[in-house]
């Protein structure tokens, strides 16, 4: 298990396994320029500032939190309601079709106008988020702190499982500003956007195959348990 419970009334410890699944998760969102660092970018080769730059990534990972955390409770509150095996099974097969959704359209990253707005940016990163599933990936992650089922859902755990899923919604956050901001400021100072004309990888592809990955997962634990 990725989790450390003091019991069903308490609930909602996670361990050191759980917060660096979703920190990895974070991080891996971090790197994709669909998911914003891009738009730091602009703005801080626009201003010629990092500061800029920083500014504009903190609106962008704020969307990206607000997206993900909703998920993240309802997933958890889902999951406490039902038995194991359900939940298991209804994680495996929204992944699993999410993941085929994602790989079968033909997606490609479209610029459109810089110079938004603060709020116009934590909104296109809430509905790219969104869009793109961001905090279903946590939904493996989730379900290993979730307690409490239909069968023993007493207040005390379930408040636990949802502390424990904030928890990993901001964990998973913080990896995604530590990526995209370490991406935007290398290509800021170092690369330039020359780079992403001859280096360019298609991660889409690799975020489909990634719900598909962790949507088998969740199946054969659904088959095993």
């Amino acid at each position: 298990m990725l989790l450390t419970h003091a019991g069903h009334a308490g609930g909602g410890a996670v361990d050191v396994a759980a917060l660096l699944a979703a920190l990895g998760l974070g991080l891996f969102h971090g790197v994709n320029p669909a998911m914003g660092w891009l738009f730091a970018l602009s703005y801080g080769l626009q201003e010629k500032s990092r500061r800029a730059l920083l500014r504009s990534l903190a609106w962008i990972v704020l969307g990206h939190e607000l997206s993900v955390l909703p998920t993240a409770l309802v997933v958890t509150l889902f999951a406490s309601q039902v038995s194991r095996s359900l939940a298991l099974g209804a994680v495996a097969l929204v992944l699993l079709v999410v993941g085929a959704v994602q790989l079968l359209r033909p997606r490609h990253f479209r610029w459109v106008g810089m110079r938004l707005r603060p709020w116009q940016l934590a909104w296109w990163s809430f509905l790219m988020s969104t869009a793109t599933g961001a905090g279903l990936m946590l939904a493996p992650v989730l379900l290993a702190t979730t307690t409490s089922s239909h069968e023993d859902a007493v207040a005390g755990a379930l408040a636990g499982d949802l502390r424990a899923a904030v928890l990993v919604a901001v964990v998973h956050a913080l990896g995604m500003a530590l990526a995209a901001g370490a991406t935007a400021l290398v290509v800021y100072q170092v690369l330039g956007l020359r780079v992403l004309r001859s280096h360019w990888v298609n991660l889409d592809r690799i975020w489909a195959l990634a719900f598909l990955v962790a949507g088998a997962g969740v199946a054969v634990a659904w088959w095993l348990g």
